[in-house]
């Protein structure tokens, strides 16, 4: 373990992020809910208006610039976060910075849209909510920007490879880091998933640290029993590239907030994004950390979470999606 820790202090990286984020308790909702509850801020990485995809990108791009790529090729929906933090970190490391958005182009840009032009980047609008469009759709263009001399280095959503994932391997050694020195022990850290590549990251920094508690991912967008295939073939993935094994025990993916689907509003969703901002001041998303947060209000109201042990909630960020 000692090995793949040195492993990842070695590995290129550029940092632009505000490390370490903020761990906070939250008190009103603590109350609230019963529980002691504690939030990891991810969504003030501060580069780009931070968000979590900050730390999956300071080794993509490094891996990018380390293997002399010249351009960029980010994968997401219309407001997308990823393709916002990856515009903003191709603009300023020197990269032409594509984006496959996924969704009908808009009459006005808003929200995270906006300030992937602002950064600069050329955006390629695919009128679908298929992910598999997406990736269709961006391999075709890959291929037409390698046939224009470019060596194009390509980012699938959420930025979720290996390399990506180290980024929440180093965030969940960060997090023990915070425990230990707030003399915290935490039981269950919950989180939104969608691309597997956060819950794939944390799932390799519980077993380097051996750390004996659950990781929730609240997934957002696929069926539960999909998405945790998908944690699973990435953890294993992220765990070759650093000389260790890993096996399916201890993937959880509740699928039960999605709603009807990706993006798709929900009334429980509405209520945790209410809460968290009248009670704490904390700003969630409709997409991502409102329904993770919609799953540990419920959590929390059925008594599903072990008495007396501090509960994390790792705000992945995402709120300028409230601008859209």
């Amino acid at each position: 373990m000692e090995k793949a820790i040195h492993m990842i202090a070695n590995m290129p990286r550029i940092r632009f992020s505000t490390l370490p984020t903020p761990l906070q308790r939250l008190p009103r909702i603590s109350k609230r809910l019963g529980i002691d509850l504690w939030c990891k801020r991810d969504d003030l990485t501060g580069f780009a208006f931070g968000g979590n995809k900050n730390r999956k990108l300071e080794f993509l791009v490094a891996d990018a610039k380390a293997n002399q790529y010249d351009t960029l090729l980010a994968l997401g929906a219309n407001q997308s976060n990823f393709c916002r933090m990856a515009a903003a970190a191709g603009a300023t490391n020197g990269f032409e910075t594509h984006l496959v958005l996924g969704g009908k182009k808009p009459f006005k840009a808003t929200g995270n849209l906006l300030l992937d032009k602002l950064f600069g980047a050329v955006v390629h609008h695919v009128d679908s909510a298929d992910w598999d469009v997406w990736e269709q759709e961006g391999k075709e263009l890959l291929e037409r920007l390698q046939q224009m001399g470019k060596k194009v280095y390509w980012l699938p959503v959420g930025g979720s490879t290996p390399v990506g994932a180290i980024g929440y391997v180093q965030a969940f050694l960060e997090l023990m880091d915070d425990a230990r020195r707030l003399g915290l022990e935490f039981a269950s850290i919950i989180h939104a998933s969608s691309s597997a590549g956060t819950q794939a990251g944390l799932l390799i920094g519980k077993e380097l640290a051996t750390w004996p508690g659950r990781i929730i991912g609240m997934g957002v967008a696929k069926n539960g029993a999909l998405l945790a295939d998908e944690v699973t073939r990435l953890a294993q993935g992220t765990a070759a590239m650093l000389g260790i094994t890993f096996d399916r025990d201890g993937v959880f993916v509740e699928d039960r907030y999605v709603g009807a689907g990706y993006a798709a509003r929900t009334p429980e969703c509405n209520a945790a994004i209410e809460l968290f901002a009248r009670e704490e001041g904390i700003l969630l998303d409709r997409v991502y950390t409102g329904k993770a947060a919609a799953g540990l209000i419920d959590y929390a109201d059925k008594g599903l979470f072990s008495k007396g042990s501090p509960v994390l909630f790792l705000h992945t960020g995402g709120n300028i999606e409230l601008f859209e």
